[in-house]
């Protein structure tokens, strides 16, 4: 009877942890397929990626506020659940100003990545933003004074080929959409370092700095929209008026909040390498699917330089969790 239990407690696990990877798979694929939608798609988007970045800002604050009540009556009735991770939110403005530096990059970096899958393919998306890891070795020795292996330059190296073998082979190439793709990875690399940095001012809770960074990301959206979009959104007052450009607004909010979610669990539920694996591997399917889905030409160049930056970024994530166990060795 115990190895009947056991034997069923480990296919349970089993079930549990293929189940959060797939629905990691499945949030985070339809999240950009439907951002593109939402974005370029003649019949559902407005050519304004600001408002569309701004509104799914307002979507997460609004769930981040939701949970945290939940959690709160939740909390009261003495029970526990997963809520738990979900404290109540209220906005309190001297905290607000010391995040307000990472929302300025949160900002930059959520604007160049709707923007670089606005202009790109959806094939050639990862490729366009492959560098955030490159900038991310960059500004830790620039910013942290923290130097490199070589192990770690070489897989970089591998990534950059790949980068320049994907542009060569983009039969649509979108010089806006590359470089916006190169500056989201810059924004990238730069929120990874700040938020390690900020996250004290929130009590290292980092559904706190969730809300924070959505609520100052809000505020800050609406003067570049007045500036940048004001005239688009007059002229698409149609769509502004369609039930279904709305349902896929929230949807799409939706799965901006989830995929942080489903990649917390996808973590706890693995492991941080098996996480990387994980989205190394759903990049590729990615990428692959888009050209069935999205009828976007392939090239024998644009799918090495796919694979190569995939076989790089993952190079360079083992490379990473396994540097700590060599150093470690050979004390």
């Amino acid at each position: 009877n115990l190895t009947v239990k056991i034997l069923k407690m480990a296919i349970i696990d089993r079930f549990y942890v293929q189940s959060v990877i797939a629905t990691y798979w499945i949030v985070s694929i339809s999240m950009v397929y439907l951002n593109k939608m939402l974005l370029s798609s003649p019949d559902a988007s407005i050519a304004a990626p600001l408002f569309v970045t701004w509104f799914q800002c307002i979507v997460t604050c609004i769930v981040c506020y939701l949970l945290g009540k939940w959690s709160e009556n939740t909390r009261i009735l003495g029970q526990k659940s997963w809520l738990d991770e979900f404290p109540p939110v209220k906005y309190n403005i001297s905290v607000g100003m010391s995040v307000l530096p990472l929302s300025l990059i949160f900002v930059g970096m959520i604007t160049f990545n709707n923007l670089c899958l606005q202009y790109v393919q959806v094939s050639f998306y990862n490729v366009a933003r492959s560098l955030s890891i490159v900038f991310n070795v960059l500004f830790t020795y620039l910013l942290l004074s923290k130097p490199t292996s070589l192990k770690t330059c070489t897989t970089l190296l591998v990534v950059i080929l790949g980068f320049y073998l994907g542009i060569d082979g983009e039969l649509d190439f979108s010089l806006v959409g590359t470089v916006s793709g190169v500056l989201s990875s810059v924004f990238v690399s730069l929120n990874s370092i700040f938020t390690a940095k900020v996250l004290p001012k929130v009590d290292n809770d980092k559904s706190q700095l969730l809300y924070y960074n959505n609520f100052n990301a809000s505020v800050l959206f609406i003067p570049l929209i007045f500036l940048f979009e004001y005239q688009v959104l007059l002229d698409s007052s149609s769509k502004l008026l369609s039930l279904f450009f709305w349902f896929s607004m929230i949807i799409t909010g939706l799965m901006g909040f989830a995929i942080g979610l489903v990649t917390v669990m996808q973590v706890k539920a693995t492991s941080p390498l098996t996480h990387n694996i994980s989205g190394t591997a759903k990049a590729a399917f990615q990428s692959l699917l888009a050209f069935y889905i999205w009828g976007n030409q392939a090239t024998i160049k644009g799918v090495s330089g796919i694979f190569l930056v995939i076989f790089g970024s993952g190079l360079y994530t083992w490379v990473q969790m396994n540097t700590p166990a060599i150093a470690d060795s050979k004390k």
